[in-house]
């Protein structure tokens, strides 16, 4: 059986004390496991350094590639960039600024292997170790989430976290995706799962961001998530109506 080819898409702006590390260390993990890979980084307008050491290491190895964005900016656009330029069997979305364990990554792409469409991991376990998480975000991150559980009954607890695993016909079946900012997060993770791909779940790892700032504003996401909660709500009533118009077609009399 020909292995999957992984690809790790990595949303970045102005990271440039953060990105030669977090690839390093994604590559190291990656190559340790003799994983086939590529790395996409996708560079949202920078005004720092950051395209030219991400160019810097492609020269150097060339899985690493470098998508250079026009303006407007915005993460939502450049994991969708990103997502239009992967090639592998699957893809995984992490952060450029090493927040997310590398390690991780690996078992992502081990759990795909046991016959997974998506792998969403949580932050929020027994197992998991979380550092340095600013504790107004946790609190405002556990009642988004455990509202998006309800909405969506569902067993998984951290959705509104990018960092998810999918193979590439999920990806393919969920577009177009319109979310231009940190609503991305939840327009993949519950577009898939209205979907009702079979989803794995693993306990992950994530560290508070060593250098730099987020770009995460919270206050200014709030109507951007719900507006995409109410679309994909919306889609889910759809989804559901043409699955029962199937079954009432195919039954037997």
């Amino acid at each position: 059986m020909n292995e999957m080819k992984l690809s790790v898409v990595i949303p970045a702006y102005n990271e440039e004390e953060n990105i030669q590390l977090t690839l390093t260390e994604i590559v190291q993990a990656l190559e340790k496991e003799k994983i086939p890979y590529e790395i996409v980084i996708v560079n949202d307008n920078s005004k720092d350094r950051t395209p030219d050491i991400v160019a810097n290491l492609a020269k150097e190895n060339p899985a690493i590639k470098l998508i250079n964005r026009t303006p407007p900016g915005g993460f939502g656009r450049a994991i969708r960039t990103g997502l239009e330029y992967f090639s592998g069997d699957v893809v995984v979305i992490v952060m450029a600024d090493l927040s997310d364990d590398p390690l991780d990554i690996v078992k992502y792409y081990r759990k795909i292997e046991e016959g997974y469409d998506c792998v969403y991991g949580s932050r929020f376990t027994k197992k998991s170790i979380v550092k340095d998480y600013p504790t107004y975000k946790l609190i405002i991150n556990r009642i988004v989430n455990k509202l998006i559980q309800l909405i969506f009954v569902t067993k998984h607890n951290d959705l509104t976290n990018a960092f998810k695993a999918y193979r590439a016909h999920v990806i393919e079946s969920i577009q177009p995706l319109y979310a231009c900012h940190f609503n991305i997060t939840i327009e993949l993770s519950l577009s898939a799962l209205i979907r009702r791909y079979k989803i794995g779940s693993v306990p992950i790892n994530w560290y508070g961001r060593k250098w730099g700032q987020s770009n995460l504003k919270l206050r200014a996401m709030g109507r951007r998530y719900l507006a995409t909660l109410i679309k994909i709500w919306f889609e889910r009533i759809l989804i559901l109506d043409d699955v029962l118009a199937e079954k009432s077609i195919t039954k037997p009399e």
